[in-house]
């Protein structure tokens, strides 16, 4: 099994403490004695620029806390910071956007949350570490039925999937939802969720394997887009009506024949590019029928703590209650982070994945 680069080698930089970008903070500090283990690229590229280290760890400022993470989630957003997709603030940087853990310590100010407090968040880049900083106001507690792997799972990819059901548009009963990627995380809970609403679900699947998975998970008619045409088959089962939303995360290889199965005022929600960005949208196609184009990001649905925490909410108590089912499929040592992203990049994996910490 492949092992991350560098995974005994602590740079004399690192030793000097120096900016530990989304993770640890930044700044000088010769005293190693708090310090903690991560995932760190000094430049952008393939998954072997990745480096195990030790980094500073510095005490929690005003309204932050100290996490000791337990899980820490995978999501294609860390390949797209990783290759350079994503462009970061600056390197080195420690990357990841989702975990789960205990807090260990709190800064002045904080007043939600005490030590030994279960927490999650999402959407905070510098989660691939041991231990690390982050502000209290991203933090979103985790009740007893929830355990640390589900929160490290679901919380990135079912606060996605809320707004993508709830907001980029609203599933109805009877709509026809197309779902790309659908054995993925997201598209697991995306054909879940949008059943339980009453949809007909289609979703693309890159396997036979994978097409009998996701028919065990909302997933009406799976196709299998390496030896069927989609679009067509979207059109077929749908009477050549069309679909009536999108959703989309995979981008270049699938969004412009996507809009030639849209129905009439349906729409096609873009909110990921796994393949490549989009290029230009073919607006006489849509306006001949009505039909319209969202873009989504996770970001601008969690950064308002009450409308964060309420629709998590929502999510836990849905997977509490089995209406929608949370597979992780994957677990990884966080020092195998080459090897995870290399299985995500090649879709060798179905569900969640989590790195265990």
């Amino acid at each position: 099994m492949l092992r991350c680069a560098g995974n005994d080698f602590i740079s004399e930089e690192n030793r000097r403490g120096l900016a530990n970008f989304g993770c640890a903070g930044s700044g000088a500090n010769d005293d190693m004695s708090n310090t903690t283990r991560a995932i760190r690229i000094h430049e952008t590229g393939a998954p072997e620029v990745m480096r195990w280290e030790e980094i500073s760890l510095p005490e929690p400022g005003s309204g932050e806390v100290q996490l000791r993470h337990t899980a820490v989630g995978l999501n294609f957003i860390d390949i797209n910071h990783r290759s350079g997709a994503y462009p970061l603030k600056s390197l080195p940087a420690v990357i990841g956007m989702e975990g789960a853990g205990i807090i260990e310590a709190v800064g002045d100010g904080v007043v939600d949350f005490v030590e030994g407090d279960r927490v999650a968040y999402c959407m905070v880049l510098g989660a691939y570490a041991e231990r690390r900083i982050i502000a209290a106001d991203r933090l979103i507690p985790i009740g007893l039925e929830t355990t640390d792997e589900v929160a490290a799972a679901a919380t990135l990819q079912g606060l996605t999937a809320h707004y993508l059901v709830h907001e980029s548009w609203a599933v109805r009963d009877g709509d026809t939802v197309l779902v790309h990627a659908a054995a993925g995380g997201v598209g697991l809970l995306l054909c879940q969720w949008a059943k339980a609403k009453g949809a007909t679900v289609i979703g693309t699947v890159g396997s036979d394997e994978k097409a009998a998975y996701v028919a065990n998970y909302g997933c009406d008619y799976p196709v299998v887009y390496t030896n069927k045409d989609f679009a067509k088959k979207v059109l077929e089962l749908t009477d050549q009506r069309g679909a009536d939303v999108i959703y989309d995360a995979v981008g270049h290889d699938t969004f412009e024949k996507g809009i030639g199965c849209l129905a009439e005022r349906g729409r096609m929600v873009s909110y990921g590019q796994s393949s490549g960005a989009v290029g230009s949208v073919p607006l006489a196609g849509l306006r001949a029928r009505s039909a319209s184009v969202a873009c989504g990001g996770l970001g601008t649905f969690v950064q308002d703590s009450i409308e964060r925490d309420r629709n998590a909410a929502v999510l836990f108590r849905l997977i509490e209650d089995g209406t929608l089912r949370l597979e992780i499929n994957q677990r990884y040592p966080l020092s195998e982070a080459v090897v995870a992203h290399t299985e995500l990049a090649q879709r060798r994996t179905t569900g969640s994945s989590i790195f265990i910490v």
